[in-house]
């Protein structure tokens, strides 16, 4: 029984660390003024480097949007990106353009969230991660943090 309980302990521990993705400390403050202007600043491990690479060369397209920033700023935040990018086999293909709403982590997260969640007027898009994840702005995106009543368990 002993011996059950240790990989266990760790499993949950483990299972929780995942679920709290803070920024680095190292996070440029352009990342967070320039990226956090519109919406959440993502944490780094959330995309893979090569979807940051492909994300930061389409600025001026920016999901309809122009993002572009001075090209001092686009290579600081696109080497912090990188550097602190997710590992691309966990994370699966974010498509293209690379969303983080594509990728098979945060599909395999979000598998039994409700189709009728993702149009409430309180979310709006599964990009808006702040709308469930009270916890979202400090990296914390544990199913025990969530904001939605209808979804806590």
């Amino acid at each position: 029984m002993k011996r059950i309980a240790l990989p266990l302990l760790l499993v949950t521990a483990f299972s929780a660390l995942a679920d709290h993705l803070p920024l680095p400390a190292s996070t440029p403050a352009s990342y967070t003024t320039e990226c956090g202007s519109c919406h959440l600043a993502y944490p780094p491990a959330l995309l893979a480097a090569r979807d940051w690479q492909r994300l930061m060369s389409g600025l001026d397209d920016h999901f309809g949007s122009d993002a572009a920033v001075d090209p001092k700023k686009e290579a600081e935040i696109s080497s912090f990106l990188q550097r602190h990018a997710g590992n691309a086999a966990k994370l699966g293909d974010a498509g293209n353009p690379p969303r983080i709403s594509t990728t098979a982590r945060f599909v395999r997260k979000h598998r039994e969230v409700p189709a009728k969640f993702w149009r409430d007027p309180r979310v709006k898009s599964a990009a808006n991660c702040e709308a469930c994840h009270r916890g979202a702005a400090d990296g914390r995106y544990g199913e025990h943090d969530i904001a939605i009543r209808e979804l806590q368990r």
